[in-house]
């Protein structure tokens, strides 16, 4: 299995987080609370530096209000 951190579809899930987190209105740190995580927490995903399991993926579309399958499946479009 190749390595994922970096990959195109990393790079679009990270690209994809950080756009609905914006589009909420949401700072790291509201995120952060909102998770029951720290602002770094949300500032490691968002730079790239780990891994988003499913989850923690599935958290997210709830608390940033976005359907997962449907994310999930522009993700699969890229490259």
């Amino acid at each position: 299995m190749a390595k994922t951190l970096g990959s195109e579809r990393h790079k679009a899930l990270i690209a994809l987080l950080i756009a609905k987190r914006e589009d909420a209105s949401l700072t790291q740190t509201e995120l952060a609370s909102k998770l029951g995580e720290y602002q770094s927490f949300v500032a490691r995903l968002e730079s790239g530096q780990r891994r988003v399991d499913v989850v923690e993926f599935l958290e997210l579309s709830r608390i940033l209000n976005f359907d997962a399958m449907e994310a999930l499946a522009t993700i699969l479009r890229v490259g």
